[in-house]
């Protein structure tokens, strides 16, 4: 017989729950992870891609903090590119596309290696409670598995109802089935639950696209990668293709968009904005001729293809007629239409800033079910949920970020204090200080106090190290290095850069727009020697130094910024006013303090519909 007694269960296998899982196991809590199938383990429901803009920084994040989908994404990587290259350094965004069937197998291996980790192949169907305490699931299968904590990781399967054209059917996902109960037990104690919507393209088979009418996208092979533990990537590496939608394939979508689940009425609930439908897009932009698409490969041994910005709910045939408009998809072959999903999900202003329920103690959730899209999200509210699911076990404090140390700090608070009306994405316009939240430096951020909580292996911790004493001695020495006119304006002139009139320290020189360490290594002697590092490390450290001279001034006043916030985040009103009570608070403020219940006076400024003369009276009545 099976030991059905765990310290955390983690209900679902998608991105969300192998995060929680292998965090809260090790950090030693014994843990069970319930999935459904276990051949679809971290499954890219839609797009093979991890990262883009500010979903990259995530993931360096997840892999500062010791996850693991960094790692995973590495060793499955077909292409790779750093998005906003163009821009500065706050929103360059890593981004990957990965062989879909490798990546599952990866993340696979990762579980089967993990200490304190059982799998267990069945289907949630009601969460267990004693005295408003989570303590376990009871399957589909009867099985009882009991806990200390619950964390509920489930995607799009609670209650899933999929939709083409006029057609609709329950599901999760393709060709797997939905959850049909479980949301009830768990709304049942007074948890609220809305509906949401998402969708994915048509697949395509490589051997009938006409890539002579197309422009291919190549990805790029330098030093940037997803995890800070440095791999060379194992893949065959792949382009993309870029073409776009004409005028006759609008045509033919607007005629029948009568029969689109999005318009007719079918479906009710809300869908993500910043992944529209190609109905949506010819709706919202009636005027445009054509949208751009992208066709992305699946892996490197299959012909299906990823038609991205071509998601759509509209019936099969209508589908496949607008696509055949297409010149580069005249004759286009697919394997499965494009879907719409209608699914459950639960209010995240009824978490804790450790994504445990206020309701429900021990109750942990993570992922599209507290209104997110994307693997990127999900995989960065697990390993915050699992690590915490772990703590509550061991009576520790929980653990929790805060806006100005990552993206994953921005992502909770935005969920837990402002609440979703639409599938939450994340954005570097969402972050304030998101100079200091940059790809490059998660690892400066998060590594050691993921090592000090137990996450992070020594390993990694040194890695960090050992990368912070290269990055301080390079700095120093330009600090220290004086530059005087004769030596360097002959260069600079045939640069076509202004001589120095004085001279001046190394690092006034990097400040320069026109100039960067690589090409003033090959003028100033000495300089080039000081960028040699060990492990082969020496173009991530030296754009780490880079980024800290030529940005510092925008950095400390950031930094300046955030330690005045920090003094409001310090305030915790939490329990300490009956808001109702409160006449010279606004009927507003009122209403949402009290749905709310912040921690902290820093989080209550947060609330959308509370003022800032609120605040003013809060911190009256605190005597502040």
């Amino acid at each position: 017989m099976k030991d059905f007694n765990y310290d955390v269960i983690v209900i679902g296998g998608g991105h969300a729950g192998c995060e929680a899982a292998t965090a809260a196991a090790n950090l030693g809590a014994k843990t069970c992870l319930v999935t459904m199938d276990m051949n679809k383990i971290a499954q890219m429901s839609c797009n093979p891609a991890v990262g883009g803009i500010a979903k990259g920084q995530l993931v360096r994040e997840i892999d500062a903090l010791g996850g693991f989908m960094g790692k995973v994404t590495d060793a499955t990587a077909i292409q790779f590119r750093m998005l906003n290259k163009g821009k500065g350094p706050a929103v360059w965004s890593p981004r990957a596309q990965c062989d879909r069937e490798k990546y599952i197998v990866e993340w696979r291996r990762v579980l089967d290696r993990t200490p304190n980790l059982d799998i267990w192949q069945d289907q949630a169907d009601e969460l267990l409670t004693v005295h408003g305490e989570a303590v376990g699931v009871r399957t589909v299968w009867g099985v009882e598995i009991r806990a200390k904590a619950v964390v509920v990781t489930a995607g799009t399967f609670l209650n899933g109802l999929m939709h083409i054209g006029r057609k609709q059917y329950p599901g999760g996902r393709c060709a797997e089935p939905a959850v049909l109960h479980f949301t009830e037990s768990i709304t049942r104690w007074g948890v609220r639950a809305g509906r949401m919507k998402t969708g994915t393209p048509v697949r395509l088979d490589k051997r009938s696209i006409h890539f002579e009418d197309t422009e291919e996208q190549p990805g790029e092979n330098d030093f940037h990668k997803f995890s800070y533990l440095w791999s060379q990537p194992t893949l065959k590496q792949l382009p993309c293709w870029t073409c776009s939608t004409n005028s006759d394939a609008h045509e033919i979508l607007r005629e029948d968009i009568a029969n689109s689940p999005l318009y007719n009425g079918q479906i009710e609930s809300i869908g993500p904005r910043y992944c529209p439908s190609i109905e949506t897009k010819l709706v919202t932009f009636p005027d445009r001729d054509s949208h751009p698409l992208f066709i992305e490969p699946e892996g490197e041994d299959t012909n299906e293809m990823y038609l991205n910005g071509f998601s759509s709910s509209m019936p099969l045939e209508t589908q496949l007629k607008a696509l055949h408009q297409i010149p580069a998809l005249r004759e286009a072959k697919i394997y499965r239409p494009g879907y719409a999903i209608e699914y459950d999900y639960f209010d995240p202003t009824q978490l804790k800033h450790s994504l445990e329920s206020k309701i429900i103690k021990g109750l942990f959730m993570a992922g599209q079910v507290n209104g997110t899209t994307g693997y990127e999200e999900a995989g960065a509210q697990g390993i915050v949920a699992g690590v915490n699911a772990a703590l509550h076990c061991s009576g520790n404090e929980p653990f929790v970020m805060r806006r100005d140390e990552s993206y994953i700090g921005v992502l909770i608070d935005d969920l837990t204090t402002k609440g979703v009306d639409e599938p939450y994405r994340m954005f570097t316009s969402r972050a304030e200080y998101r100079i200091l939240l940059r790809q490059d430096d998660a690892d400066a951020r998060l590594t050691e106090k993921a090592y000090e909580l137990g996450l992070a292996s020594r390993e990694r911790l040194d890695w960090w190290l050992e990368k912070k004493e290269a990055i301080d001695r390079m700095i120093q020495y330009c600090k220290n290095t004086s530059v005087k006119p004769k030596e360097i304006n002959s260069s600079l002139e045939a640069l076509g850069i202004p001589p120095l009139r004085m001279g001046c320290k190394l690092t006034d020189l990097i400040g320069r727009p026109q100039l960067n360490m690589k090409v003033l290594a090959e003028i100033i002697p000495g300089l080039k020697e000081q960028m040699e590092s060990p492990r082969n490390r020496a173009e991530e450290i030296v754009e780490g130094v880079e980024i800290r001279i030529k940005y510092r001034g925008y950095i400390e006043r950031e930094k300046l910024i955030a330690d005045k916030m920090h003094r409001l985040e310090n305030i915790r009103i939490k329990g300490k006013f009956n808001y109702q009570d409160l006449k010279e608070i606004s009927t507003e403020g009122r209403q949402k303090l009290e749905r709310i219940d912040p921690e902290t006076l820093g989080q209550a400024s947060r609330i959308p519909g509370v003022s800032p003369s609120d605040i003013n009276v809060l911190l009256v009545l605190m005597g502040r």
